[in-house]
């Protein structure tokens, strides 16, 4: 049992999420766009799914979401569902193309992240708290989705290493008969 978690991505997923908290807690909550906080584990969650597939991005969002759930003092579970459904939802939006392009791969991010953050207030009225839903929703789900679109080319790399995702090898063509 411990030999497969040494080898599972979670040993490579928890120190890099505990810096992404961090970095979450300290530099993105001082950079605002219009108010709205920059979601930097969100989206790598949604990037997570973006490059490894719907079921590591949900494993990884699930992990992340947890990890953010025990530092801020929410109920555990509640932003580990989001961010599931983020990672899950990037994964799932990568099926479209079998080798998508960055820019591909950053709108895949950015509708992950969309779904995640759309999906916060649903959880929290699950919960039970007073007043869930923010009088802007609009814009801060369209502001967490771009920032996590435009921080894709930067998390989409650190999720592959994390979840142990070899590129995919180019192959020159096979040599053919003259027709």
């Amino acid at each position: 049992m411990f030999a497969a978690f040494v080898q599972s991505s979670l040993i490579r997923l928890i120190p890099v999420g505990m810096v992404m908290i961090a970095l979450q807690r300290t530099v993105f909550v001082d950079i605002q766009v219009s108010g709205v906080i920059v979601q930097v584990v969100l989206a790598l969650a949604a990037a997570a799914g973006a490059s490894g597939g719907s079921e590591r991005g949900a494993v990884a969002g699930f992990v992340l979401g947890a990890m953010y759930d025990l530092v801020e003092g929410t109920p555990l579970g509640s932003t580990a569902i989001a961010f599931t459904i983020a990672g899950a939802v990037a994964g799932l939006l990568a099926l479209i193309a079998a080798d998508p392009q960055w820019w591909l791969k950053a709108i895949f991010v950015g509708l992950g992240c969309a779904a995640g953050e759309a999906m916060l207030p649903v959880v929290r009225v699950f919960i039970g708290e007073e007043n869930p839903w923010p009088p802007d929703m609009v814009k801060v789900i369209l502001i967490v989705a771009l920032s996590g679109a435009v921080m894709s080319p930067v998390l989409i790399p650190i999720s592959r290493w994390c979840l142990k995702i070899r590129g995919s090898a180019w192959t020159a063509p096979a040599d053919l008969p003259p027709v």
